[in-house]
């Protein structure tokens, strides 16, 4: 039987998080968004509720849920704000989870407690500055001198890595070379604080304001041997699993900026007049809501059907890409068409659908671009 009701455990959650994105995130994010200043307090929130140890076990701090538990509060938070819903998804997908699924026992032990509690952030060093989505041509590089892996490079576009409460980067660097020539790129930890480890001032972004996001410098920056996350070598492909799963969750995140939108456009539509009547009166606006709404439940599907085989353990390389794509074009075409009905009040920073707006892009570029997801889903079917 196809049952797509979420159970109650589930829906709990998702009430939950409904509830605190409401009460507590929306009335206060847009200052800090204009301020372009990290929300402490609302992650010290969310850390306190547990959302950033919910697909984690119990025995490492975490709530013993698993990760579309950790989708669905990311649509919820999304709905009201994409600043604080990629904190969380940054933080548990890319900070905390490459050091769950591939990390010794005494990394887990040592860093996740702090992870999941939200006491701690943890970011994830893939990307740099001329390699965008060639994750493969990595320039950074590893040596191994003594019980020391001595560490040279960059990274751009690091989330959550300059907070003042980030602990840890895992990092990928080139630890030698194959037969062929091939690179070999293995995963390494950097503590915060590490000499040789820089960060650079925060970027002036186009959207997702409130949330933290740096370059990386590392520059003779020493680390113990120990700091090797899983095989040596395997750090690519480790880490393309865990983008396998991000992609998931943003697009849980863009299905809730998209159905944010929603939200927006039908009270707005109730209340605004033009020409004599409540412009929700209007078959334009109507149709345009209509089509909104539409892509927001169409996506929601999609990442649902990714989620579902990702939890029962079967492949989901096709279902995840098809998810990030479908959701993400769902954001910015609902994102385009809420400040189309806003008028020149969706221009205005003061309404969350300019927010909106302004975040929904990089939604079709991080954790793996548009065109990226097409060819991937080429590669499954065989092309």
């Amino acid at each position: 039987m196809i049952d797509f009701r979420l159970d109650d455990e589930y829906e709990a959650l998702r009430k939950t998080v409904h509830d605190f994105a409401q009460s507590e995130v929306a009335p206060v994010i847009g200052g800090f968004y204009e301020r372009e200043e990290f929300p402490y307090e609302l992650v010290a929130k969310m850390g306190r509720m547990g959302l950033f140890g919910l697909p984690f076990p119990e025995e490492y701090g975490g709530m013993g849920g698993d990760y579309f538990a950790l989708c669905l509060a990311l649509e919820e938070l999304a709905r009201v704000d994409s600043s604080v819903a990629i904190t969380l998804e940054a933080g548990v997908s890319l900070g905390a989870m490459p050091l769950y699924r591939f990390g010794s026992e005494e990394q887990k032990r040592e860093w996740l407690p702090a992870l999941c509690a939200g006491e701690a952030l943890g970011a994830f060093g893939l990307t740099e500055p001329g390699g965008g989505s060639d994750a493969g041509a990595t320039r950074t590089t590893a040596k191994l001198d003594g019980d020391e892996w001595v560490i040279n490079g960059s990274k751009s576009f690091i989330t959550n890595s300059g907070t003042d409460i980030t602990r840890l980067v895992t990092v990928t660097a080139v630890t030698g070379e194959r037969a062929g020539g091939r690179k070999e790129i293995s995963a390494i930890i950097v503590p915060s604080g590490t000499p040789g480890f820089s960060v650079a001032p925060k970027y002036s972004k186009v959207g997702w304001n409130a949330s933290d996001t740096h370059e990386l410098s590392f520059a003779d920056c020493r680390v113990p041997a120990a700091n090797l996350v899983g095989e040596r070598g395997r750090g690519y492909a480790q880490f393309l699993s865990i983008l396998d799963e991000g992609r998931v969750a943003i697009a849980a995140l863009s299905v809730g900026l998209a159905q944010g939108c929603v939200d927006e456009c039908v009270r707005y539509a109730g209340e605004r007049e033009a020409f004599g009547h409540k412009i929700g009166e209007y078959q334009a606006i109507q149709f345009k809501i209509a089509d909104m709404e539409m892509r927001a439940h169409t996506a929601r599907l999609a990442y649902y059907a990714a989620a579902a085989k990702m939890l029962r353990g079967e492949p989901f390389k096709k279902e995840a890409a098809i998810a990030k794509l479908v959701s993400s074009n769902a954001a910015m075409d609902n994102s385009r068409d809420a400040t189309q009905i806003f008028g020149g009040y969706g221009f205005m920073n003061e309404f969350p659908v300019g927010r909106f707006y302004r975040d929904a892009k990089i939604l079709e570029i991080g954790e793996g671009t548009s065109e990226v997801q097409r060819m991937l889903i080429a590669r499954e079917l065989g092309l």
